[in-house]
């Protein structure tokens, strides 16, 4: 099989479907790897690089797009990309099509094989591919908090950990998953005095032993999350529904009780945000102001450290990707895992969560 991998065009977007240690894994299976000039110098790794490696390089993205049978991508593709695909074709990538009708139907009418990221299973019912990204997400989501906070980008002018004599920020975290613990812990480890909210008693109990003592678990209703905000300085949206839009935690009308500069982080924005006012912002302009709450709503924020993030995602993804490259779609029937995967396949949609949410 040929595999395509084109250079990612969302804004400020830096991460590339296959490093070239993945595109080598491809080739030593069988498979003919081609891949766009300039695909992974956001990860400084030059055509060079990829040559070494065993793959063609590919003049534009159109080349890859007309000659590939399947494309490994990273972020969902856009407009000028969905036009490009077509029948009988594989699309290897996050998708996150519940709050993106129009995404939707573009792959539906290109009668491509759409294989999101995002979907995809284990034995254990986690999200495997997910989760890399989760986890980088959720230690950004910190990083990006503290830098919000500040008064110069029109915060609170609050240290993330305090001063000895001075109170740290208070940190709640509104999902005990993947992305609320890894942005628990960055915010533990800085000092702050963080809540991990979730509505699973045994995921509370798991984190309850995870943290002895330095974060405090909360059982998620809408009156304790009233509570907590009310003084909060940071609020990092961090829950998952798999496939389908995320539930607003936030109300417009509960901006009222928080303090006026405070923050809210929400990583859930692919799945169309856990705050009601929550709109995807770029790394250009990541923030904007609501009721004198600040909002940082970046839709890929793993993509400002690329290095990291491509290396850990294709860690996860090549297993997958080389199944598909190997069997085709037909490896989403043998395998229960990757079959939930599958989200467009013969124009329609074939997950039920993601049709669900979009009402197809």
């Amino acid at each position: 099989m040929l595999v395509g991998v084109p250079k990612e065009i969302k804004t400020h977007e830096y991460r590339v479907g296959l490093t070239p240690e993945a595109a080598r894994e491809y080739i030593a299976a069988g498979h003919q790897v081609l891949v766009e000039t300039g695909a992974g110098l956001g990860i400084s790794k030059d055509d060079d690089v990829y040559r070494a490696a065993g793959a063609q390089i590919a003049a534009d993205a159109s080349e890859v797009f007309a000659k590939a049978d399947m494309i490994v991508k990273v972020k969902e593709p856009q407009p000028s990309e969905w036009v490009q695909l077509r029948e009988g074709q594989i699309l290897f990538t996050y998708l996150h099509l519940a709050p993106d009708p129009d995404q939707a139907r573009g792959l539906m009418e290109a009668g491509v094989s759409a294989v999101a990221y995002e979907t995809v299973t284990d034995r254990h019912g986690g999200l495997p591919l997910l989760a890399p990204m989760s986890e980088v997400a959720g230690r950004l989501s910190i990083e990006a908090a503290g830098m919000a906070l500040r008064a110069n980008n029109g915060g609170r002018g609050t240290l993330m950990g305090g001063v000895p004599g001075v109170l740290p920020a208070k940190v709640v975290v509104l999902g005990g998953g993947v992305v609320g613990t890894q942005a628990a812990r960055m915010a533990v480890g800085m000092g702050a005095n963080v809540e991990i909210f979730d509505r699973s008693l045994p995921r509370i109990r798991q984190l309850d032993d995870m943290f002895q003592g330095r974060a405090t678990t909360r059982y998620s209703t809408s009156s304790t999350i009233e509570q907590a905000i009310t003084d909060a300085d940071v609020v990092v949206g961090a829950v998952l529904i798999p496939g389908a839009s995320a539930p607003h935690l936030v109300t417009r009308e509960m901006l009222g009780l928080m303090k006026n500069r405070a923050v809210l982080v929400d990583v859930a924005i692919d799945q169309g945000g856990a705050f009601e006012m929550s709109k995807p912002t770029t790394h250009e302009a990541p923030t904007y102001e609501v009721d004198g709450i600040i909002h940082y709503c970046v839709a890929n924020m793993p993509g400002a450290v690329p290095l990291t993030s491509s290396y850990a995602l294709n860690n996860a993804t090549l297993p997958f990707g080389l199944a598909l490259a190997n069997k085709g779609v037909a490896a989403c029937e043998e395998d229960p895992h990757l079959a939930p995967g599958l989200n467009v396949h013969q124009g329609k949609i074939v997950n039920q969560a993601v049709a669900d949410s979009l009402g197809f």
